[in-house]
């Protein structure tokens, strides 16, 4: 049985209007020739997208994609210039934090203001205020006027205020790393607590694995078009092979033909791995114009962009090869302690003063089974005994 639909986005695009003055008194000067000095910006593009009750669902992108436009059209907080927004229920939007908030005031008194602004009437304020103030952890400047607050403390605050509000729906926009460490598990928790309780979450983050870790379904998004929508560990890896793609434009190190060391292919010896096997990798390397003291990287990640385990061979006793030619340099990992899982191997090749010649991003990809005892990052094979009692 499918879950009823609690956002519903149709068709929704989104322009903004990008003025070329540099003043207001060009703009006055310029006023009858407005459109020369004006240019239209598309933020989004013809959006289609229904997200059904008690889903996690993740807006990933580079800067400038759209994602936290799409999740403010989401929230009401801007209005599309085409299409339409349909939203269920009670909102918590955790995307600009304190706004509401009056300087002047005190804790006490803004948290009665900010909620009242996010739909609780005081009754419901009076039921939930102990368990915002322990939430936020300021009990004792919460009669102090906020403007004395540090950025930390009124975040704090306002986080504490959203995530009482008994939401249905709840949009997060890179809000979840906020304060100290104690109060981001604090905040984590509670978006657990959220997900358990079937709500709807909608979430832009840059951190891969916390995208992973919360969400059951990701939008990829860029230039304001929606490029994937589906399983976030394939999302994960397109925006990352994205990245890869731009950063090799800007810096031609991946596959550059003239490069002096340039990577001619990776192989991993098996792409099923059983706990605690071996996993080796070939790089075959083709030096075209041979450079000293040169050498080979290796990382493991998982999908969602955890980096597992990384090295190079500078620290090791061997020499490679300095002639003209096709080279291949044999890394062996024994006894890999991997969680069940699929594994995404990256290789680089570089010089032992930093600078990369070559790399690939997903060289290789390998899979590790479980016998179904346990699940985790690390590969465990417990043994149980029991102890006679007396």
């Amino acid at each position: 049985m499918t879950s009823p639909t609690i956002i519903s986005v149709q068709d929704v695009s989104k322009r903004f209007v990008l003025h070329k003055d540099k003043s207001v008194k060009e703009r006055l000067l310029n006023f009858s020739r407005s459109r020369a000095h004006r240019e239209d910006f598309w933020a989004l593009r013809n959006i289609d997208l229904e997200i059904p009750t008690g889903t996690t669902v993740g807006l990933v992108g580079h800067n400038g994609s759209g994602k936290s436009t799409l999740l403010k059209a989401i929230g009401g907080i801007i209005e599309p210039t085409e299409g339409v927004v349909r939203r269920r229920g009670r909102m918590a939007a955790l995307l600009e934090l304190g706004a509401g908030f009056h300087p002047d005031l005190t804790g006490r008194e803004n948290v009665y203001l900010n909620a009242a602004l996010l739909g609780l009437k005081k009754g419901e304020t009076d039921r939930h205020f102990d368990a915002i103030v322990a939430f936020s952890g300021i009990e004792e400047f919460i009669d102090t006027q906020v403007k004395f607050y540090s950025s930390g403390m009124y975040v704090r605050l306002a986080f504490a205020v959203a995530v009482h509000v008994d939401p249905d729906i709840v949009l997060v926009d890179e809000v979840l790393a906020v304060g100290d460490e104690p109060f981001q598990r604090k905040c984590m928790d509670k978006i657990a607590e959220f997900q358990s309780e079937g709500r709807t979450i909608v979430l832009v983050s840059h951190s891969s694995e916390q995208v992973g870790r919360l969400c059951d379904r990701v939008i990829v998004m860029d230039s304001g078009v929606m490029r994937f929508d589906g399983d976030p560990a394939d999302g994960i890896r397109i925006l990352r092979d994205g990245y890869e793609a731009e950063s090799r434009l800007h810096t031609g190190a991946e596959g550059a033909l003239d490069s002096p060391l340039r990577i001619a292919g990776v192989h991993a010896a098996a792409n099923q791995l059983d706990i605690g096997a071996d996993l080796n990798v070939d790089v075959t390397v083709e030096i075209q114009s041979p450079r000293p003291r040169w050498g080979v990287g290796l990382s493991i990640e998982n999908t969602v962009g955890l980096r597992l385990y990384s090295m190079t061979t500078f620290p090791f006793d061997v020499t490679l090869p300095h002639t003209e030619g096709t080279h291949t340099v044999q890394l062996n990992l024994p006894d890999l302690r991997l969680g069940a899982g699929k594994y995404i191997v990256n290789v680089g090749i570089g010089d032992d003063s930093g600078h990369t010649f070559d790399r690939r991003a997903n060289a290789a990809s390998f899979d590790v089974f479980s016998r179904g005892d346990g699940d985790g990052i690390i590969g465990v094979r417990p043994t149980i005994s029991l102890e006679k009692g007396r």
